[in-house]
């Protein structure tokens, strides 16, 4: 019997295993290739594509990559490079640009001939958006003649053919058209914005090559942005900091350094770095190796990092600022107020996955922190009024950061803060906790009597606040301690802040802010956005905020009633046109405006806002850090200018709010 039960169980462990070709496998697991299926990597499949272009201007064959937006999702990336080839490869003895649509890990860029520097050094970019498209084509500019392959979810369609003989001085290139296969990946649309973002970046980090983004879909006059810039990420550090008061000039520097390795040839690496410090205390921080953007850093942000707090402190125990017996700066005080970009280039980059999230190779921090050691030395040297600006700075930071552990060892070593706070409405806890839990940070105690009254106290917490909170962009750590309502917020959610901040610790799944619909309201939304985002930013990152989206009219019409909820894009005013269109006599609807959500009994408010089968909650994410936090110090920081520009030019389309 056992003998029978043992041959069973391994015949269903063979009947188990399902081989599956390559492109099959990026359409069964695409976050191993593009991250996921959501709107992230729907982007990342142009950002595949055009990165292939950007090898292309490395190697000195490009300068200019059109990207255009049709309808229905359809995307065309063209270049003016050298063109893939279409020649028949002796290790396939298909053409080669089959190969290279066709097959994960065939591709140019494995060899030293093709590429001196590349960021698709994994072979499965362009194959792995083919595999994810329910159609592909391809067109090549080369060797005399247009040529063009189509494919469908990643398999020929049709065979390499010659379209027609090119025309005198027209240019070799790529044509890469495709449609995304939303039978894999989530439903959303390109978000031009997003596309702006990326591709301004990359211009900046690859001088001297235009990228133009058009949308198509904007008819009858489609939208159009070019990007173009001569001055590399000294430009792009100062872009950054235009709506800053900055201490000094940007530091910069581009170097090329020789890297001995055992065993193996030497290679060169090439560095380019600017920092400027601000008097913000901001740190915006951004990495790139080969072009391609690393939001986790890697070896080269960490040369950048160690290689400024050495060069300090050095100087400043030299030139006497720093006291024999007071502490060295740390990481935390050179860095504080910093806007910093590092770009290397390797010919042999490490990344520790597909999407290019992190860059590894260990010799690189050495190269980053030689150069920026170099370069950063001779800056402070010959400019010591800007030096001495830079000390300071980190001196007062150090002190703040002082305080503020001071103000932390009181609150672990005091009462608990639920205990301690003097809000007038105390949190009204659930008995769930972890991922099925979520609280409302909601605005005042007449809406929280409602939101205690009206909620499921399983899983549902409510902590009001009283007020306005304090503004944490303009406020050092010491001083955000030292607010009760932050106080009672960081309590609450249990991740502590600063050093002490664990997203893990997080007690609930979701955090949902809750305020009134009308202007204190969303100054009470911006200012919890801004604390969040300037210090439990890990929070946004994994998805637990929200923004809860409360109706702002209730019409009644005889016996029915029905709630209106915003509309992006729309006025109130609008928003409340479009419902009335509905009814036979509109003039006769009655209608009421919420400006509060004490105004609505707890039944009410659970039924519009509360009750999950039944409420709309906006996720709030972060598509572009660097984007997000110019904005965020443009309306919440100290300078009053950009503000002002800010409000002048958008205030026509706010014209009508009904506020």
């Amino acid at each position: 019997m056992a003998d029978q039960d043992t041959a069973q169980i391994r015949q269903q462990r063979d009947e188990d295993i399902v081989r599956l070709n390559p492109m099959e496998h990026v359409r069964k697991r695409p976050g191993m290739y593009v991250g996921g299926t959501d709107s992230k990597a729907l982007h990342h499949l142009i950002y595949e594509v055009v990165d292939n272009s950007i090898d292309e201007a490395l190697a000195g064959r490009c300068d200019h990559i059109m990207v255009t937006l049709y309808d229905d999702n359809i995307v065309a990336v063209q270049d003016n490079g050298g063109g893939i080839p279409v020649g028949i490869n002796p290790s396939t003895g298909k053409p080669t640009v089959e190969g290279v649509m066709t097959e994960i890990g065939m591709g140019g860029k494995f060899g030293s001939g093709a590429y001196k520097v590349s960021g698709g050094l994994h072979g499965v970019g362009v194959s792995a958006v083919n595999a994810l498209s329910t159609e592909m084509r391809t067109n090549v500019w080369r060797d005399g003649f247009l040529w063009e392959q189509s494919y469908k979810q990643g398999k020929v369609a049709s065979k390499l053919k010659k379209i027609r003989e090119m025309e005198p001085g027209e240019h070799t290139g790529t044509r890469q058209t495709f449609q995304p296969d939303f039978t894999v990946l989530e439903h959303n649309n390109f978000n031009f914005e997003v596309l702006a973002q990326r591709f301004r970046e990359m211009a900046f980090v690859t001088r001297r090559v235009n990228i133009t983004l058009r949308d198509e879909r904007k008819q009858p006059i489609p939208h159009e942005t070019s990007f173009y810039f001569e001055g590399g990420l000294y430009s792009y550090v100062r872009y950054l900091n235009r709506n800053r008061r900055p201490l000094h000039d940007p530091v910069y520097l581009e170097k090329e350094i020789e890297i001995t390795r055992e065993g193996k040839e030497p290679i060169i690496i090439g560095v380019e770095v600017a920092f400027q410090y601000n008097d913000s205390s901001n740190v915006v921080e951004m990495a790139f190796a080969n072009t391609i953007n690393t939001p986790d850093g890697g070896t080269h942000l960490t040369g950048l990092r160690s290689a400024i707090t050495g060069v300090i402190n050095r100087y400043a125990r030299k030139s006497g600022l720093l006291k024999e017996k007071e502490p060295n700066f740390s990481g935390n005080d050179t860095l504080e107020g910093i806007t910093a970009i590092v770009s290397v280039k390797h010919p042999d980059p490490s990344f520790e996955s597909q999407t290019k999230v992190k860059l590894i190779n260990p010799e690189v921090q050495g190269a980053v922190s030689q150069v920026v050691t170099e370069a950063f030395n001779e800056f402070l040297e010959e400019n010591p009024r800007e030096a001495r600006r830079i000390v300071d700075k980190c001196m007062t930071s150090m002190r703040a950061r002082e305080a503020a552990r001071k103000a932390r060892d009181l609150v672990r070593s005091g009462p608990s803060l639920l205990e301690s706070t003097t809000l007038p409405g105390k949190l009204a806890d659930c008995s769930q906790k972890g991922d099925g839990a979520e609280i409302y940070i909601v605005e005042g105690d007449s809406a929280g009597g409602s939101a205690k009254q009206g909620r499921d106290r399983h899983f549902q917490a409510i902590l009001p606040l009283r007020g306005k909170i304090l503004n944490t962009e303009r406020a050092r750590m010491d001083k955000v301690l030292d607010s009760n309502e932050i106080k009672a917020l960081i309590s609450t959610l249990g991740t502590g802040i600063s050093e002490d901040f664990s997203v893990e610790n997080l007690r609930y799944g979701r955090v949902i802010i809750m305020t009134d619909a009308d202007v204190d309201g969303s100054h009470i939304r911006t200012l919890l956005l801004t604390f969040f985002f300037r210090h439990m930013q890990a929070i946004i990152a994994d998805g637990h905020l929200y923004i809860a989206q409360p109706p702002i009219y209730l019409l009644k019409s005889g016996k029915k009633s029905e709630y209106v909820y915003p509309e992006a894009g729309l006025s109130e005013q609008e928003v409340l046109n479009k419902a009335l269109k509905k009814y036979d006599q509109p003039d006769k609807v009655g209608v009421q405006r919420y400006k509060g959500l004490g105004e609505m009994n707890p039944d009410q408010l659970w039924e519009t806002t509360m009750d999950p089968a039944t409420r709309t909650l906006l996720q709030v994410t972060i598509d572009d850090a660097a984007e997000a936090d110019r904005v965020f110090d443009m309306l919440m920081g100290s300078s009053v200018p950009p503000r002002r520009r800010f409000i002048q030019t958008h205030a026509k389309s706010v014209r009508n709010l009904d506020v």
